[in-house]
């Protein structure tokens, strides 16, 4: 199984994700962030894959005193509350292999899914 989506299971992003894979048949594992926090590791393969911290946040997050912070904290500090904080994150984080796209990506995820029925 190469997929795996992150997200929380009151996203609707996310439950569209969800949707999408089981539509076509692909497996996927589900990590809800709510429930279980993205080791450093994972963090930093998505940034290196996604182009940079900023890539994370949600700039139409519900989560205004979030934003204010992610907006001028330093990046370390960036670093540790996106991780601890799912509500500032753009979702859903899915990955394939050392790939990751953030928020709604049915054009990727199209791509992806052919790839893993072959």
């Amino acid at each position: 199984m190469a997929i795996q989506i992150f997200g929380t299971k009151k996203n609707n992003d996310t439950k569209k994700a969800q949707r999408f894979f089981k539509e076509r048949g692909i497996k996927f594992q589900f990590i809800d962030l709510n429930e279980v926090e993205m080791s450093w590791g994972e963090f930093d393969s998505i940034t290196s894959s996604i182009g940079g911290l900023d890539a994370w946040i949600d700039e139409n997050s519900k989560d205004a005193d979030g934003l204010a912070y992610v907006k001028y904290a330093t990046d370390e500090s960036k670093e540790a509350y996106i991780i601890d904080h799912p509500s500032v994150m753009k979702l859903p984080i899915v990955r394939s292999k050392k790939r990751a796209v953030l928020g709604h990506a049915p054009d990727v995820w199209k791509k992806w899914a052919e790839e893993e029925k072959k």
